[in-house]
């Protein structure tokens, strides 16, 4: 099915990191699109907004944030907003995504992705901030499932369904985590194609994979690679349930060289077939 945003599927793409804007600007290599960090282009005007502008010159990007705080009971941050509506508008962005947690509270950041109470009132409260966002920015937000950790013993629904339903709720789009489903089926004792199950897979817009550190009684999503087996196979199990939806590949941490990032990310090629 297509997406119902009507939003492109770009192929393949990586994340924009800063140990690869020399390789890009000067090789521009035949990558797809990138996805930027949306915070490491905020408040500044030095060297990073320079290969920014280059880079989105010459390629799609797409805008992925990490302080939204969308599931906060502070108010929302309009500030915030409005440079994020401006980066967007500079480099053409195709859309904007963040992650469905909150990230602090009384006006402090905890620069983490904490993790939300599934309960109807907590629904009610990110649906309404979602909607706002959506309004202030003109566009659907895309929104992500986060991997977790711990869970509120007062959750009254699953992850998933609180999601999906919110979706429907806020009429927003979805950046499906296939890395953060798998973490979490781990870490929380559930079946990953059960989540699937609950998605309305005409919002989701976008796909992660990446890569986690497993420690056997529990796994660390760290976005080190390479992408695991079981993780390549989620990702084909829900990209066969939409008409053809973009896959980026994170690596956050011992980031090796472009070529061998930009491989790792087009072995999704073998798993989502003609899509890709």
């Amino acid at each position: 099915m297509a997406n119902k945003f009507s939003l492109p599927n770009l192929g393949i793409g990586l994340g924009l990191r800063t140990a690869h804007y020399s390789t890009i600007t000067a090789e521009k290599p035949a990558v797809d699109w990138f996805e930027i960090i949306s915070e490491n282009y905020l408040g500044t005007q030095g060297r990073p907004l320079d290969f920014l502008d280059e880079i989105s010159a010459a390629y799609p990007v797409v805008m992925h944030g990490v302080s939204l705080s969308i599931g906060s009971t502070d108010p929302l941050d309009f500030d915030y907003l409005r440079e994020l509506r401006a980066l967007r508008d500079r480099v053409h962005a195709r859309w904007v995504s963040d992650h469905l947690c909150w990230t602090g509270v009384a006006g402090r950041n905890t620069h983490d992705l904490l993790p939300m109470p599934y309960t109807e009132e907590a629904l009610a409260h990110v649906a309404q901030r979602v909607r706002a966002v959506q309004d202030f920015l003109g566009a659907p937000l895309a929104l992500e499932n986060p991997s977790s950790y711990a869970e509120f013993t007062g959750d009254s629904m699953r992850e998933w369904e609180f999601l999906g339903r919110l979706a429907e709720d806020a009429d927003c789009a979805l950046l499906l985590d296939v890395n953060n489903v798998y973490v979490s089926s781990r870490n929380h004792g559930f079946d990953p194609i059960t989540y699937l199950n609950a998605i309305p897979f005409e919002r989701v817009v976008q796909f992660h994979v990446a890569g986690h550190t497993d420690h056997g009684t529990h796994i660390i999503d760290s976005h080190i690679g390479p992408v695991l087996d079981p993780v390549w196979q989620l990702l084909a199990e829900a990209h066969g349930r939409t008409s053809g939806v973009p896959v980026l590949l994170e690596w956050d941490a011992e980031i090796p060289s472009l070529a061998e990032t930009h491989a790792e990310a087009l072995r999704a090629r073998a798993f989502i077939g003609a899509a890709a």
